[in-house]
C-alpha cells in the first residue's frame, strides 16, 4: 500500500472569483468545506498550500494543516509539488492533488481514487462524471474527458484526451471531468521538471502538460458530479445544492 497524502492548492488571486477560496457557503469559507471532505475521506494527511496568509490562517483556525508557497506557480500541480517537499516527501508515494473549488465532493470519491491508483498502474489517475445536461458538451466552463471505451463500476481507463470545446463529437465517449488528481511521487516529480507544454497553454488545462509528455494518465468513474466552482452563480448553485 503506498502512503498518501492530500494537498489542496489555492490562492485569493482567481481573475474571475477574486477571493474565492474565502466565499462562505453557509457561514463557513469554501476552503474549510473541501478540507473537511478531504479529511473525512480517511486516506492520509491533509494540507492546504497556498501563496496567502489569510487562507493560512483562516485553515490553522479550523484546526487544519496549512503550508506557505512562492505565490508565482503555473499550475495547482506545481504548487502542490512545492508543498510536497517542503513537508512531506520522505514519508509519502502517492500524493493527491484536490483543487479547492469543489466543497461538495464526497469523501468516498476521494478513497475511489486512491483505491484505483493502489490497484493499478499508472503515472496519474483522475475521476469522471456522466454527462447529464447536453449543454456541458459545448460549455467552455465545463472540461471534458474523452475514452475509447465506456467508464462503469470500477474499471480505470486510459484518458485519450481533455477539453473545453471540440467539433466532430460523434458517439465518443465523453464525460464531465473533475478537479481531482492522484500522482505518484515520481510522477510529480517528472510533471513540474517538465516545460508547459503547448495544449496545456492553448487550452488553459494543466494535464496537458502530462498528456503531451506522455505520462499515462487514467480515469475512473465517479458516482455524483462534484460542482467546481468558477463564479458566483457557481457558488449560490452549490450553496443551495449543500442546504
Amino acid at each position: 500500500m503506498k502512503n498518501t497524502a492530500i494537498i489542496i492548492p489555492t490562492r485569493l488571486g482567481a481573475k474571475r472569483f477574486p477571493n474565492k477560496p474565502l466565499a462562505k457557503i453557509n457561514n463557513l469559507p469554501m476552503i474549510i468545506h473541501v478540507l473537511n471532505r478531504a479529511k473525512e475521506s480517511n486516506v492520509g494527511e491533509v494540507f492546504v498550500a497556498t501563496p496567502d496568509n489569510e487562507i493560512f490562517q483562516i485553515v490553522k483556525d479550523h484546526g487544519g494543516k496549512a503550508i506557505l508557497t512562492k505565490a508565482d506557480h503555473h499550475s495547482g500541480s506545481d504548487r502542490v509539488y512545492e508543498a510536497y517537499i517542503k513537508e512531506i516527501k520522505d514519508d509519502v508515494e502517492l500524493i493527491i492533488n484536490l483543487q479547492g473549488d469543489m466543497p461538495n465532493i464526497q469523501p468516498d470519491s476521494i478513497s475511489k481514487l486512491v483505491n484505483l491508483m493502489q490497484n493499478n498502474d499508472c503515472d496519474i489517475g483522475t475521476l469522471a462524471s456522466s454527462i447529464k445536461n447536453k449543454g456541458d458538451i459545448t460549455n467552455p466552463n465545463v472540461v471534458k474527458v474523452h475514452t475509447e471505451q465506456e467508464l462503469r463500476g470500477d474499471n480505470f481507463l486510459k484518458a485519450k484526451d481533455f477539453f473545453r470545446m471540440k467539433n466532430n463529437l460523434n458517439n465518443e465517449k465523453i464525460y464531465h471531468h473533475i478537479g481531482i488528481y492522484a500522482f505518484t511521487n515520481i510522477a510529480l516529480t517528472k510533471y513540474v521538471k517538465l516545460n508547459r507544454s503547448r495544449l496545456e497553454i492553448e487550452r488553459n488545462l494543466e494535464q496537458m502538460r502530462a498528456m503531451e509528455n506522455n505520462l499515462i494518465i487514467n480515469v475512473g468513474l465517479c458516482s455524483s458530479l462534484p460542482l467546481g466552482v468558477d463564479t458566483r452563480e457557481d457558488l449560490i448553485k452549490v450553496g443551495k445544492e449543500m442546504n
